[in-house]
């Protein structure tokens, strides 16, 4: 295909690592990181080609890579292609941008994951699954087999040509937009995104309801829970997250928070209000 012939022989060697590495992805979540651990797996590759003289920068890859990272899986190899070119750049210059390589990978995995999640969950899944359900319910042995066959092997030809195309636009554009000085600008504005992407995951996944109600002859004269959010919908769960964004910038553990979360939420139901 075009976008493996300009690339070496030693480049498209990297680009399979990418791809076999990328099936472990999620073998090892945390809350705190997801597919951190594994994204960071993928990229050892591209870390050990690019900075294989360079300690400083290779140690300050590997924190790099291990921050959050979720995604549609077919995706992830587009974004690690992406991310792989981008360490080539870094690899070539002193004076590179390092912040920007977050910034696109975390700008990039709301929207992909939106597509993805729709395309290949909400839409191929019911495609595939209604094609072999007839087959299922006689009893046919081949219908499993030909559902995994269906579903899978579109995202794995995703996932493989994904890792060539991200690394072939990232070589191509980066270096166009270094040489017209737009990488700053375009470093702000994926993070502009990316922290609205992150903004939108805690209003949808932060929950907090109260049930503390105040009647007066069998009628209620106050729904503490419709108060909040006449004030700002989502105030419980956005202060709860500024809380704990600041008690792990004081160094408070992931581990603990999680805990105390936990322990919060029991106590909080056991004395009936939430």
């Amino acid at each position: 295909m075009k976008i493996t012939k300009n690339l070496s022989k030693d480049e498209k060697k990297m680009l399979h690592q990418i791809f076999w590495r990328s099936q472990t992805m999620f073998a090892s979540v945390s809350p705190a990181k997801m597919g951190g651990a594994g994204f960071c797996y993928s990229m050892m590759p591209v870390i050990d080609r690019f900075y294989k003289n360079n300690q400083k920068k290779k140690n300050e890859a590997l924190q790099r890579h291990m921050s959050y990272f979720s995604i549609t899986i077919p995706f992830t190899s587009f974004i690690m292609g992406i991310a792989a070119s981008m360490e080539k750049k870094n690899s070539e210059s002193n004076d590179f941008n390092t912040d920007s390589i977050n910034a696109i990978k975390t700008s990039l995995m709301g929207p992909l994951s939106g597509i993805g999640d729709s395309l290949f969950w909400g839409v191929w899944r019911v495609i595939c699954a209604g094609i072999v359900i007839g087959l299922a319910k006689s009893g046919n042995i081949i219908a499993p087999i030909l559902f995994l066959l269906m579903f899978n092997i579109p995202a794995w030809l995703i996932r493989y040509y994904g890792g060539f195309l991200g690394y072939s636009l990232g070589t191509k554009y980066i270096e166009r937009l270094y040489s017209e000085g737009l990488i700053n600008i375009l470093t702000k504005a994926a993070s502009i995104v990316g922290l609205t992407m992150v903004g939108a995951m805690t209003s949808q996944l932060v929950i907090f309801k109260t049930v503390v109600k105040i009647s007066m002859n069998g009628h209620s004269v106050m729904n503490l829970q419709n108060i909040l959010d006449s004030i700002f919908i989502g105030i419980v769960p956005l202060i709860l997250t500024l809380i704990f964004f600041k008690l792990l910038k004081k160094g408070v553990s992931v581990n603990s928070l999680i805990i105390g979360c936990i322990v919060l939420g029991i106590v909080l139901k056991m004395v009936g209000i939430c």
